[in-house]
Order: structure tokens, then sequence, then C-alpha cells
């Protein structure tokens, strides 16, 4: 068994380490030498993800496309509702992420092709607004 000390951000963690092979026996540990090492810990580097782009219908017709397969978990507006350019009009949950669908264009949702629990393929046409 080995034993380590780490320290992180002016706190002393201490533990240990058995090394073991596939039927379970200890192994022998070699170690040899032992050091203390103080370093502050690198800030993990974090980007903001880009909103998920989303595709218009070709007839420009407002219509908005589901961008993957997935699961509609939400609908925030319903058919007849106003809508800004930019709101999320539904949530839709794929690859165990939740994606916000968002309003193309000021206007109304004048179709609303999906329902909350359902499943749409990728392209389904989800809503439509003008």
């Amino acid at each position: 068994m080995s034993k380590y000390r780490i320290i992180m951000d002016g706190k002393t963690y201490e533990m240990e380490i058995e090394l073991i092979d596939e039927n379970g026996a200890e192994q022998p540990v070699i170690r040899k030498e032992q050091k203390e090492i103080k370093s502050a810990p690198k800030a993990p580097a974090v980007t903001a993800a880009a909103p998920l782009e989303q595709k218009q219908a070709a007839t420009g017709t407002g219509a908005v496309l589901a961008p993957m397969p997935g699961t509609v978990i939400k609908i925030e507006k319903n058919k007849g509702e106003p809508v800004k350019s930019g709101e999320v009009v539904l949530i839709l949950e794929a690859m165990k992420m939740e994606n916000e669908i968002l309003a193309p264009a000021d206007g109304t949702i004048t179709a609303m092709n999906c329902v909350a629990g359902g499943t749409v393929a990728g392209g389904d046409v989800l809503f439509e607004v003008k």
C-alpha cells in the first residue's frame, strides 16, 4: 500500500493506494522516492458552447426543423401564441442533452407539429412561425 499526500488550495489531502492484480491479490509496491508537491491547480479551460444552429425550411415559411432525433420534453409556446426572435419555443432532449429550440423570427406560432413527451426524427418540422 502506498501513501500519497496532495496539497491543493492550501489544504492537505492524504490517500492510500493499494495495487492489486486481476485476481484481487495485493501486489508489492516498490517506491523509489517520496515527493511533496506544492502547486496551485490549473484552472480548467471552460468555453461556452454556441447555441444549437437551427435549420429553416427552404420555403421561407418560418418552419423550424428538428436538428437531430430526440424527445420533446417541454413546450414553452403553443399554436396561436406570439413569439420574439430567439425566444425558446420548446426543449428537445437528444443524446442526454437538453437543446433549446428557438423562434427564428418575430411572429405567431401557426403550427405545432409535436407534443411534450413525443419523439421526433432529425429534419422533422417541429413548428412554424409567421
